[in-house]
């Protein structure tokens, strides 16, 4: 089944993608939950234009949006956490926490838009996150998580 998504979908695709999916996943959850429309002949030429048009304002937001990861540059982030005896965390650091880390330092990011590879860290250490500014700026984040004092 062909669809046209009017959202993003995690692990499916962006706004305005066409993508291939099972009739049951298309016709049970995209399309009642709003996140898809099928792709008719008269929705694929609708979207051809709208894509035309929103090229332009789509470079103005990938400027910006490279503009936000160069705040990356120069910037070490130390986040704090209560631990135990060697490297084992009371609690654990998802990428909310991360993201209020970035908030502090000038760089606003929602959650959502931040992974961090094996999801919560639960020992102290060196980590790398992966930060989506815009579908086309991805960065990856390295930090570090220590022991407060």
């Amino acid at each position: 089944m062909e669809l046209i998504l009017k959202k993003d979908v995690e692990n499916l695709g962006f706004k305005d993608d066409m993508v291939v999916v099972k009739h049951g996943y298309g016709r049970n959850f995209l399309i009642p939950q709003g996140f898809a429309a099928l792709a008719t002949p008269s929705a694929k030429k609708v979207l051809a234009e709208t894509l035309k048009q929103r090229a332009f304002k789509e470079q103005k937001d990938i400027d910006e949006a490279k503009k936000q990861a160069a705040k990356l540059n120069g910037i070490e982030l130390k986040l704090t956490a209560k631990a135990g005896g060697g490297d084992k965390m009371f609690g654990s650091i998802t990428n909310g926490n991360l993201s209020e880390a970035l908030a502090k330092e000038g760089v606003e990011l929602d959650k959502k838009y931040i992974t961090i590879a094996g999801g919560n860290i639960k020992r102290l250490g060196h980590y790398e996150a992966t930060l989506r500014f815009h579908r086309a700026v991805i960065v990856p984040f390295g930090f570090d998580v220590i022991a407060q004092a």
